[in-house]
């Protein structure tokens, strides 16, 4: 597969990422996306790492721990092989979780991921979430500390507004930025997609899909009861039209609607990588056919004109 600078950072990465919310899911933790067996998620990631992706995002909120005890286990022997990104500051509490930035948060989270991932160092961490208690000029600066001691390559920011990234470069270099984006959720084209773009920083895309939302098989009615996207904003629209526009399209090209959704989000200048949650070695498969699939410009405007 091809591969993209994460902006200006010496990072290197396919054009699709291996996301791991869905394999840390579990009852105790807030979002549920069903059962999932772990023989079935290690060969996921090795499947996909097989076919050539390499990077990999987690984060300790996945399944408070679980995720990246899995990612750990999957690479045992092929650490050298992979770019890992993880992230940090959100901790379970009384009504879910709770964000804590605090430099001496930061630095025991990261230190707790390194050992469930089972290596000496990060390639990059992520601030996760808003610490609204903690300015983010303090956190940023344990961060940079971390990396001038060598456990992390780079530091990144998700979901914060885009003052507090401002706030964060006025202390140390920004190596990447996290957000949602996909047909279904546009908001940040017109601020952090701007704004990464004005400071070369690249962009990874979590939840390119739409939480499944656009997969040629998504079903609603076939997830488990408790799972979240029952009750997810998405489950409300109605996707027909686009869903059949993708699939169209896709078969135009020989690749699948979810392909030519994850298409779409990195064909913008900003993006970098598209996070990709993969349950199994089916899903694995998939994503190598995103890297060479271009899109042309009749074809943008019929899947724009087809989101809801």
């Amino acid at each position: 597969m091809e591969r993209r600078r994460l902006g200006t950072t010496d990072l290197e990465l396919t054009p699709v990422g291996v996301g791991t919310a869905p394999i840390g899911s579990g009852r105790d933790w807030p979002v549920w996306w069903g059962p999932q067996d772990e023989r079935e998620s290690l060969a996921a990631v090795h499947r996909a790492l097989d076919l050539g992706v390499n990077w990999i995002d987690t984060a300790p909120f996945y399944g408070w721990g679980r995720a990246e005890e899995i990612v750990g286990r999957a690479l045992a022997g092929r650490r050298d092989d992979v770019l890992l990104f993880t992230k940090c500051g959100t901790f379970p509490d009384e009504s879910g979780s709770r964000m804590d930035l605090r430099p001496e948060s930061v630095r025991s989270d990261v230190e707790a991921s390194l050992r469930r991932l089972r290596t000496d160092r990060l390639d990059l961490v992520q601030f996760h979430d808003v610490d609204a208690e903690t300015p983010i000029e303090e956190s940023w600066g344990e961060l940079q500390r971390l990396v001038d001691e060598g456990k992390i390559r780079h530091g990144g920011i998700s979901n914060h507004p885009a003052e507090a990234v401002e706030r964060a470069l006025s202390v140390g270099p920004v190596g990447a930025l996290q957000y949602q984006y996909s047909l279904l959720y546009r908001v940040h084209e017109g601020d952090i997609l701007p704004l990464a773009g004005q400071h070369g920083i690249g962009v990874l895309t979590w939840s390119p899909l739409g939480g499944g939302f656009l997969a040629d098989d998504f079903d609603l009615d076939t997830l488990d009861a408790d799972d979240y996207r029952r009750r997810h904003p998405f489950a409300q629209l109605e996707l027909a039209s686009l869903r059949e526009t993708l699939r169209a399209i896709g078969e135009r090209h020989e690749r699948s609607a979810a392909q030519v959704a994850l298409a779409w989000v990195l064909r913008h200048p900003a993006v970098a990588g598209a996070i990709v949650g993969i349950r199994n070695e089916r899903e694995a498969e998939q994503l190598p056919g995103v890297a060479d699939l271009q899109l042309d410009p009749d074809e943008l405007q019929k899947i724009e004109s087809a989101a809801p």
